[in-house]
């Protein structure tokens, strides 16, 4: 039964609203998504690193990497190495927004946190060049790939940030998302313990995988702080 529009179970508990017919969505595919101003290829450090870096390096204080859990990158081959080692991930999954004018990549932007069972889907870990930033391809490209997320059938689009990134906060607001809270205890897990590249698992109820932002109790946070484990974590 429903109550103003939340399903009831029958210990009379409002459940949510009613879901009839709902499908998981499939999970985004390494496939080019075309726009105007800009076009999301799958990411290809042999086709996008030289132009990327080249972009990436008109930043010259690091601005853009503040926020962010990698870079900057101080040469090619360690940018490239970098890209090689997340152009086969499938989350993230990640794209390169090529700019239509020049055909030269400008920055990148990744899927993650990809739940179809839930429908969810986040985008994160943005890499935006002085080239890209504050433009109209910046925008397309955010909206190709929200586009694309609904269009799969997916019913949540999130966007998370660093509380401080201002900038990032304000390029937000008119995209649509709304503001929900803050995440105050978090860990990245990074692939690097010998044996557990795509997750670890520190026990029953704490599965971390890598690249992904994982929110702990402040327990859980020390332990990872204040052991062995530190330097595998953001």
């Amino acid at each position: 039964m429903s109550n103003g529009g939340d399903t009831v179970n029958l210990l009379g508990q409002p459940i949510g609203p009613a879901m009839p017919g709902w499908t998981a969505p499939p999970r985004p595919q390494r496939t080019t998504l075309p726009g105007r101003y800009c076009r999301l290829e799958p990411l290809d450090s042999s086709r996008h690193a030289a132009d990327l870096h080249a972009a990436n390096s008109l930043d010259r204080d690091g601005r853009m990497w503040t926020y962010l859990f990698s870079g900057p990158f101080a040469t090619l081959d360690e940018f490239t190495a970098w890209l090689e080692s997340r152009e086969d991930s499938l989350d993230p999954l990640y794209f390169a927004i090529v700019d239509t004018g020049t055909h030269r990549a400008t920055g990148i932007a990744p899927y993650l946190r990809i739940e179809p069972a839930h429908g969810t889907i986040e985008v994160g870990h943005l890499a935006f060049s002085p080239l890209l930033q504050r433009t109209a391809a910046a925008t397309e490209a955010m909206y190709l790939m929200m586009r694309h997320a609904f269009e799969l059938g997916y019913r949540r689009y999130e966007w998370k940030c660093d509380a401080l990134n201002a900038a990032s906060r304000r390029a937000g607001d008119p995209l649509g998302f709304r503001f929900e809270g803050n995440i105050h205890q978090a860990v990245v897990y990074k692939g690097s313990i010998p044996g557990s590249p795509h997750a670890f698992s520190l026990d029953g109820h704490h599965n971390i995988e890598t690249g992904k932002v994982f929110p702990v109790c402040g327990n859980t946070w020390r332990m990872l702080a204040d052991t062995r484990f530190a330097p595998h974590f953001d």
